[in-house]
């Protein structure tokens, strides 16, 4: 068993800790202004392409970066130190866009990669939100093709997207859809503003008549569900590294700024309660990102392509993944914040963007109960074992 970073992986981490450097150069910006400028997304997009980390889960054929998910783990931990959500300016299309067919990947998924489209997941509605089950969204059969009629909430990038990947039923079996967003039909209903300062928008679509063809059916009907659960399987790993990768830098911060801040004429990093404060930080770091490294090497070494027992405990490791990493960092950065005292709440320091900013990761791609109840319910299902053992290597 190696723990240390291949020379491979060391490059991957510096690559990505480069391109996060020349991207947080905007992060102000971003605050202030509630996003971007299309000129600093361009040049952002510009220096994605030039660090060869564009779409990091799609194969070198297509065009992406062909990481492995070790490797994705790696570079979203670096990305993840970001704040207003700028690791999302350097695209990772979903994972379900796999299952596109040659004529689908050439309209939807290389251009995808290419950075030159972009994608968005509309799952969530008024009424299925932890459970995706109870969506109300129908495509009916209509001749050849399909009209499409309901609601999406929460459609993170919508607002940037050009089209959607639209979960609805077909005759009660649960189906993926490609939607382009200009189709008639296709309206947003309003972009809600939220607690973080994202760099792109969560809007709230309309879906009213819309027709599409027989081809717009990703991955075939009736397979929405195990495509979705693939993607949240996959995400709950990347959320896992990139709030890991969050922690880090408000620790940092929050270190050293007590280092330099004298207060009763002792530097605050001398007191013992901004020592105990400190410690509790760097165990919630180490010990999380060490789990979200070997969850996401079990996952390239057999977990993916296993039985679909092996599929199912792999789903409920990223679940405990996530519901750690996520809570975790939001521990660490209260605590950052608490450091900083006054100035820690103030949005011109990163600490206080992180802070805020961390709190969705215990909601999106499940929250963090629902992450109890996948683990729970493997454990009753299968056991123990396979939730507390390493996965055999292949």
């Amino acid at each position: 068993m190696e723990f240390a970073y291949t020379p491979r992986l060391a490059e991957l981490k510096q690559r990505a800790a480069d391109l996060t450097a020349k991207i947080m150069q905007h992060e102000d910006a971003c605050e202030a202004d509630n996003g971007l400028s299309a000129a600093a997304l361009d040049a952002i997009r510009q220096d994605v392409l030039a660090s060869g980390l564009q779409a990091v889960n799609m194969p070198v054929e297509w065009g992406g970066a062909g990481l492995s998910v070790l490797e994705q783990v790696v570079v979203q931990d670096e990305l993840g130190k970001l704040t207003n959500a700028l690791w999302d300016t350097v695209w990772r299309p979903a994972n379900c866009l796999r299952a596109c067919t040659p004529e689908q990947r050439e309209r939807y998924l290389v251009p995808d990669i290419q950075g030159r489209r972009r994608d968005a997941v509309a799952i969530t509605e008024p009424g299925a939100g932890s459970d995706p089950s109870a969506i109300a969204t129908t495509a009916a059969r209509d001749g050849d093709g399909y009209v499409i009629n309901g609601e999406k909430w929460f459609v993170t990038v919508g607002d940037t997207a050009d089209f959607l990947i639209v979960l609805a039923t077909v005759g009660g079996a649960p189906t993926l859809f490609l939607v382009d967003k200009d189709l008639p039909g296709v309206s947003v209903k309003r972009t809600p503003r939220y607690t973080h300062t994202f760099v792109y928008e969560h809007p709230e679509f309309l879906f009213e008549d819309v027709r599409v063809g027989a081809d717009a059916v990703l991955g075939g009907v009736g397979n929405g569900y195990d495509l979705t659960r693939d993607w949240f399987t996959e995400e709950r790993l990347m959320i896992g590294a990139r709030t890991i990768g969050a922690a880090e830098r408000s620790l940092t911060l929050a270190t050293e700024w007590a280092s330099q801040r004298v207060q009763g004429g002792q530097p605050l990093i001398e007191r013992q309660l901004i020592q105990g404060m400190i410690a509790d930080s760097v165990v919630d770091i180490a010990t999380n990102r060490a789990l979200t490294h070997q969850v996401a090497w079990e996952f390239d070494h057999g977990g993916q392509g296993g039985d679909d027992t092996a599929r199912k405990t792999l789903h409920a490791k990223a679940a405990t993944v996530k519901l750690a990493a996520s809570e975790a960092s939001n521990r660490v950065a209260d605590r950052a914040v608490q450091i900083f005292g006054g100035r820690g709440y103030i949005r011109d320091y990163p600490v206080e963007r992180l802070w805020r900013e961390l709190r969705v990761d215990r909601i999106w791609e499940g929250t963090s109960e629902i992450q109890r109840l996948v683990i729970a319910n493997e454990v009753a299902k299968r056991g123990l074992s396979g939730l507390l053992t390493f996965t055999s290597g292949t």
